[in-house]
């Protein structure tokens, strides 16, 4: 992700107006708009065999799953685009611009967005309290995060590899890991930071 320079700040309903019409993706915090970066094939199969696998057992309960071009209201200045969102909510059910009550969120992390996933977002989506679970997958190899809400503002984390079994608790849905990793022969490797 990278900031897009801009004269001023911009208001949310400027933002609103502004974003539908550009060629990219941009998400917006306290006024400033930040161009969404580009991902890996892997980076996409991921998402899409994720989608494919929930996508059925979500319809059933009722709720809507959205990938990748769905905002979602974090606070009433900044909006976020995460790589699928689950929200159960009635309120949600005919939201034309945001997700604003999200049950599940997922990144699937890149290189280039892992640090703002794992610090910034990770801070601002566990204020979300319609937030049950927060899910980091990896696109450079078979390793999956949950931080899973307990009691309050308590959350707790458990770290997934090949062989296990996952449990998405907040909507009560279990698949091997695997199946994300479905269809991808190879990894791009990681880029070192020295």
């Amino acid at each position: 992700m990278i900031a897009t320079p801009s004269p001023q700040k911009m208001t949310v309903e400027a933002y609103f107006d502004w974003e539908p019409r550009q060629e990219l993706r941009y998400e917006f915090v306290d006024g400033e708009v930040l161009a969404m970066a580009g991902g890996t094939l892997a980076h996409n199969d991921i998402a899409v065999n994720l989608l494919t696998a929930l996508r059925p057992s979500l319809q059933k309960q009722g709720c809507r799953i959205n990938i990748a071009d769905a905002k979602v209201q974090v606070t009433a200045s900044r909006y976020r685009y995460p790589d699928l969102v689950v929200t159960c909510d009635e309120r949600d059910k005919t939201a034309l611009n945001a997700i604003q009550y999200p049950k599940l969120i997922i990144e699937v992390l890149s290189v280039g967005t892992e640090a703002l996933d794992r610090g910034e977002k990770l801070k601002e989506y566990c204020q979300l309290p319609s937030l049950e679970e927060y899910v980091l997958i990896s696109s450079t190899q078979i390793s999956v995060e949950i931080y899973r809400r307990t009691q309050g503002r308590f959350w707790l984390y458990t770290a997934y590899q090949p062989g296990d079994s996952i449990v998405l608790e907040s909507v009560g849905f279990e698949f091997p890991i695997n199946l994300l990793y479905d269809g991808i022969a190879q990894f791009s490797p990681p880029i070192p930071t020295d």
